[in-house]
């Protein structure tokens, strides 16, 4: 399998996939297969490494959700308490509830309160900017920042519809992330590296690149019309005033596949425990009920195409993963856990079967079909060894 996955992952770059990437292929008793291809700078001629950090943007969901459960289990936070108990602004939140003849923001009180489940499972109705046309209005007139500016500002936005009313992905998780600073007295990144990541032996992840980290960062690029690569200059924000638990952490794959595996052996990893069992089970359940995760339909195509993973099969979403409700054609059985990161960086979870995997790329816009199928490629590659 080893050699059949290099093959993949070689073949796929040399076709367009990705100036480079990285991927780990992980049981639960430890690494299957990793492997590196191409450059970590196209035309620089350094080679992509095992070892090269990324920006894995919203694979950071995952570990803040992780982290938020860690304090659910110490009563410290409450999935179904009123999250402005935690964070007071919340408790003023409105929703947006339309346009005056002036094109100015109409709102109202929302019909009940966010929770730290709404927050965890996109159904707070804090939605993204750049997948919802009319949150992209009222932030432009009404002045508000992006969210990469990472100012309080920018998660002080309505919401989009009433708390557990619909799915919609979003801002929601950073949020959840201001929750555990709140109640924890840390920044987001030093509960990480105390609590979390640390603990599970992740020293290549982290909201700021160390000195070594930094000398092994890949560069992000644009994926041009022509289907060339360009590569991007993603300066830092001016004055951060938070760090972002929905996308702002830097990685290897090898330390994300540590992460898959403390979940793959319900919530320890070589004798660290981190979560316990239950904890991971329920995090692994359906906790939208009979709504279903959508497409996500771009507004922002420099940032991303209109995305979908498996278009028709049915989505759920646990805490804080997107779970497919059938098999699918990967081989995945479901209830298999899965997200991504916003520059082409994917990862999946199956309990079932106990294999997981995850892969880096960084690439602009987001749901680039090459990277993707090169991604589900080699999971397929993985399940077919399975029934061999």
């Amino acid at each position: 399998m080893s050699a059949q996955l290099d093959s993949i992952l070689n073949e796929g770059i040399q076709n367009g996939a990705a100036p480079g990437a990285i991927a780990i292929m992980v049981n639960r008793d430890g690494v299957v297969w990793e492997g590196a291809a191409g450059e970590r700078v196209i035309g620089s001629g350094v080679n992509m490494t095992t070892d090269t950090v990324g920006a894995i943007f919203s694979m950071t969901k995952a570990i803040t959700g992780a982290a938020a459960m860690q304090l659910v289990e110490q009563g410290k936070l409450d999935l179904d308490a009123p999250a402005g108990d935690v964070c007071p602004w919340l408790h003023t939140v409105q929703v947006l509830d339309g346009f005056d003849e002036d094109g100015q923001p109409q709102t109202r009180a929302p019909r009940g309160a966010v929770t730290l489940r709404h927050l965890l499972t996109h159904t707070s109705g804090f939605v993204y900017e750049f997948w919802n046309v009319n949150d992209a209005r009222c932030r432009e007139v009404a002045g508000a920042p992006s969210l990469f500016t990472l100012e309080n500002a920018a998660l002080e936005v309505p919401l989009a519809f009433d708390p557990g009313t619909e799915w919609e992905y979003g801002i929601g998780i950073d949020w959840a992330g201001k929750m555990v600073e709140q109640v924890s007295g840390m920044t987001l990144g030093e509960y990480f590296s105390v609590r979390l990541t640390g603990p599970l032996g992740m020293t290549d992840t982290a909201f700021e690149h160390t000195p070594s980290m930094l000398g092994r960062a890949a560069g992000v690029h644009a994926r041009m019309p022509d289907g060339s690569f360009s590569p991007m200059a993603l300066p830092p924000p001016e004055a951060p005033e938070f760090q972002m638990g929905g996308g702002g952490l830097h990685g290897t794959m090898r330390d994300y596949g540590r992460f898959i595996r403390m979940l793959l052996n319900d919530g320890e990893l070589e004798g660290v425990r981190v979560l316990q069992s239950d904890t991971v089970a329920t995090m692994s359940r359906n906790h939208i009920g009979d709504l279903r995760v959508k497409a996500l339909s771009s507004i922002a195509p420099p940032l991303s195409n209109d995305a979908e993973f498996f278009p028709g099969e049915p989505k759920s979403w646990g805490l804080t993963f997107q779970i497919n409700e059938t098999a699918v054609h990967t081989g995945r059985p479901a209830g298999t856990l899965m997200w991504a990161g916003l520059a082409n960086s994917f990862f999946w979870i199956d309990r079932k079967n106990g294999v997981g995997g995850a892969y880096l790329s960084q690439i602009l816009p987001f749901g680039d079909e090459k990277s993707l199928n090169l991604f589900l490629e080699l999971e397929r590659a993985v399940y077919e060894s399975l029934d061999r």
